[in-house]
């Protein structure tokens, strides 16, 4: 796929997310773009850039329940029991009936009992896309908020403070991004959901701060992306979680493994 076609691709993608209903309506529209025929013959490019957008639009569907049966050479279209936090486990419903609790009731989330071991990187560098695009969309709010707002006769984007906060936060979704790019392996994706995980959490930490009291508010986008992002960063994983298994791997082996070569 080239540059041109992948243009046209986002395109059609990001209309069909703020376009449809969340949920199973999302995911009809997904598969009559094909993204069935996406996952099996460009994953590389169809993952990221679908989940990618789901975090920008602030859209959901359960295309995860695909990318991991694909992984584990099933067929995509049912679902299976994920891990999540606390050792628990969830499954991500496609009758879109939210159920994801409190944190997230628009995500259909439900508790269920242990599943059998499936193949969880592709899933991870899967969730790292969503939780760069959920943190893409937070600054996004953060930044057209500290341009648009005066305080003491001065834009809010003057103040060093705030302009440190959200630069901590551009550098913190690059840097995931880089790592998703990078990742190849069950290491390397461990290491990539947790980054992307931190560098959601950071988003949500710093544009809080930025958008202040307004940022609290039923009103404003801001708390749905944040309580999305703090879902998904559990989902198979948290960044805590992934962090100390990877220390446990690091130190049961007598080297470190190189995860890019420069």
């Amino acid at each position: 796929m080239d540059a041109a076609e992948r243009e046209l691709l986002e395109e059609a993608l990001r209309k069909t997310m703020t376009t449809s209903a969340p949920g199973s309506g999302l995911d009809a529209a997904l598969a009559d773009l094909g993204w069935a025929q996406m996952l099996a013959e460009e994953p590389d490019t169809a993952v990221p850039l679908v989940f990618r957008l789901l975090g920008e639009t602030g859209a959901q569907a359960a295309v995860l329940n695909d990318v991991v049966l694909h992984a584990a050479g099933r067929p995509v279209g049912a679902t299976l029991p994920l891990p999540y936090t606390g050792g628990t486990w969830v499954e991500w419903a496609r009758d879109g009936f939210p159920g994801g609790g409190a944190l997230d009731p628009g995500l259909p989330l439900r508790p269920v009992g242990p599943g059998s071991a499936v193949p969880l990187a592709g899933g991870r560098r899967a969730l790292g896309w969503w939780l760069v695009g959920t943190g893409r969309a937070m600054l996004t709010l953060a930044r057209e908020h500290v341009l648009d707002r005066h305080q003491f006769g001065r834009p809010l984007a003057s103040f060093q403070a705030l302009r440190h906060r959200l630069a901590e936060t551009y550098v913190a979704l690059e840097g995931a991004e880089a790592v998703l790019a990078a990742a190849g392996d069950d290491t390397g994706s461990l290491l990539a959901k947790a980054a992307a995980g931190r560098a959601a959490l950071t988003a949500a930490r710093h544009c809080q701060q930025a958008l202040g009291g307004i940022g609290f508010t039923a009103e404003h986008a801001l708390h749905r992306h944040v309580r999305r992002a703090l879902v998904l960063d559990g989902l198979l994983g948290s960044t805590r979680e992934l962090t100390r298994e990877a220390g446990g791997l690091l130190l049961s082996e007598p080297r470190a493994p190189r995860l890019v070569d420069l």
